[in-house]
């Protein structure tokens, strides 16, 4: 038999982390955050970090691991919750990984494949072609030989159209290719993946934009300020500033586009991000869902716990 472990996912604002928090004042689990944006310190207003009120009720593990200009992988992520996951279970808690970053999800259950290592020459070689041409052209170029990969992404994905034309140019193997050779083993552990979803995708939109709204009162436009000097190598191309919500303060910050501008596009960027979150789960295998608009949502998710961890 295996271990248990809990999956509670969801979309932007469908309010995983609050539910989260709630089930571990109730049940003995222990909270790693699985959110691609959360791992960055400093990053605290924009990616709607728990604040520490919060954190000191329901700490959470993989929060705050690295610095804006650093990078941090899926594959570190899967080791990393890997090792937090074996020592919750031998302190006789379950892990209940809260977040919405669904590839991190899926490698962790499914396993990953070893991808060639980066190779700086070749990034810049595309690089000044996407200077040139612009990354919908590069886009299009990876469609005519990888067409599986550029119809998940979309684009403007610098990041994932780089590795993906990267990866062939090193190996002459399309990504996709290289997706279907799984070699790391699956998850040891007996799984209860729940998914957040909205019954009314109004409401979720109301609240993605009430959000976004009280990050500008609370000062995220002065924190995106304050990380770029204190981290001069940041860039608009760094990783972290490619989260939703930075992308488009950089924008600002930088003249491209006025103030309203860019709170009409990073409203819309969330919203864009949530749709994306929702196909992802309604794709997924042996997920049980639940209305996040629901009253009396904590009371039934605690039930279903307790009936699942018996």
């Amino acid at each position: 038999m295996h271990p248990p472990a809990i999956f509670l996912m969801g979309p932007t604002a469908s309010g995983k982390t609050g539910l989260a928090v709630e089930l571990a004042q109730r049940l003995p689990v222990e909270l790693i955050s699985v959110d691609s944006a959360l791992v960055y310190r400093g990053m605290d207003i924009g990616s709607a970090k728990p604040d520490q009120a919060t954190l000191a009720r329901a700490p959470h593990h993989l929060i705050d691991l690295i610095a804006p200009t650093a990078v941090y992988s899926a594959a570190q992520f899967r080791s990393d919750a890997l090792d937090l996951m074996r020592e919750i279970t031998a302190r006789h808690h379950v892990p209940l990984l809260v977040g919405g970053t669904m590839l991190y999800f899926n490698i962790l259950q499914h396993g990953i494949n070893v991808l060639p290592e980066a190779n700086a020459v070749v990034r810049a070689g595309i690089e000044a072609r996407a200077m040139r041409l612009g990354w919908p052209a590069l886009h299009a170029e990876l469609a005519l030989i990888d067409a599986p990969t550029a119809a998940r992404l979309q684009p403007n994905d610098a990041q994932r159209i780089e590795r993906a034309l990267e990866i062939h140019q090193i190996t002459g193997k399309p990504m996709s290719t290289w997706h279907e050779q799984e070699i790391c083993p699956g998850l040891p552990y007996r799984l209860l993946k729940i998914a957040l979803l909205p019954s009314t995708r109004a409401e979720l939109h109301q609240r993605i934009m009430d959000r976004f709204d009280a990050m500008l009162k609370a000062g995220f436009l002065d924190e995106l300020s304050r990380l770029r000097q204190l981290y001069p190598a940041l860039s608009a191309n760094s990783p972290s500033m490619r989260c939703v919500g930075y992308r488009q303060g950089w924008q600002y910050q930088e003249g491209e586009i006025d103030l309203v501008e860019f709170r009409e596009k990073g409203i819309a960027a969330t919203r864009q991000l949530a749709k994306r979150q929702m196909t992802w789960l309604r794709g997924m295998d042996d997920v049980e869902v639940y209305d996040c608009l629901e009253s009396g949502l904590l009371e039934i998710l605690e039930q279903r716990l307790r009936e699942f961890l018996g």
